[in-house]
């Protein structure tokens, strides 16, 4: 761990800025159930964090205090600007690695909604360097050819305690995610991100399945994996059936 690393930035941290108009209620009804479902399908557990750019601020995103997701209530979500600054915590603590979502939305005008997990099935793309996580079936057209996979030591050398913990560290996490909706991390899990908040949820689900799948395939011999065409094939058509999902996840956990 870096020397200026040794403060918790989890802790009581002094709001800034007016708060923004509140939010639709049944967006922040959703971000509630996001977490619960995120959590029922084994994507996060203790840890991992799900978050929705504030509609009426684009600058600024709604994120749950420190705590697990799948306790979360819409009493414990808090505002944040998109320098990871909190707006309405409080002093309740907020999540150390908040910055994976300010430097997301800061770059990345078209994400609406992030998700950021330790998903066991996609901790392995991320550590062995031959073994590039490709879409595997058409459920997940959302993944690049060869989905990226970033490098804390690049960033911030050896010895880092692997965490997204500094608004420079959030920086090279969005470099490395690009223009993609997924981006692994080694050592650490893997972050998702979508254009609305069931986008990111879906992503982040069958990002974990997607991974599974190719991991037991492995086994078995060489993979043939979706072709581009095939991707943006299905890109399309599964692509517009995200509310069958979400309308079924959403009453497992309501």
């Amino acid at each position: 761990m870096c020397p200026s690393d040794a403060a918790d930035p989890a802790t009581e941290l002094v709001d800034r800025g007016a708060p923004s108009p509140p939010a639709d209620p049944a967006l922040i009804d959703d971000l509630v159930l996001a977490n619960r479902i995120l959590f029922r399908h084994r994507v996060v557990d203790a840890f991992g964090h799900v978050s929705v750019r504030h509609p009426a601020s684009p600058e600024r995103f709604l994120l749950a205090r420190n705590m697990a997701p799948g306790n979360v209530t819409a009493a414990d979500l808090v505002e944040f600007d998109l320098d990871g600054h909190p707006v309405t915590a409080a002093g309740r603590k907020v999540y150390l690695e908040r910055f994976i979502h300010s430097a997301i939305y800061k770059a990345r005008p078209d994400v609406m909604s992030i998700v950021h997990s330790h998903a066991h099935a996609t901790v392995p793309f991320g550590v062995v360097s031959q073994a590039a996580l490709r879409p595997i079936w058409h459920m997940s057209w959302f993944l690049a050819e060869k989905t990226p996979v970033f490098e804390i030591s690049d960033a911030v050398g050896d010895g880092s305690d692997m965490l997204i913990r500094t608004a420079a560290l959030g920086d090279a996490l969005a470099a490395s995610l690009g223009a993609g909706s997924v981006v692994l991390m080694r050592g650490h899990g893997a972050t998702a991100v979508g254009p609305s908040l069931r986008h990111a949820v879906y992503h982040a689900v069958y990002l974990q399945l997607n991974a599974e799948l190719q991991l037991k395939t492995a086994v078995l011999g060489e993979a043939r994996y979706l072709s581009p065409a095939e991707v943006a094939a299905a890109r399309v058509s599964v692509g517009s059936q995200l509310d069958r999902a979400w309308n079924l996840w959403a009453s497992e956990v309501a």
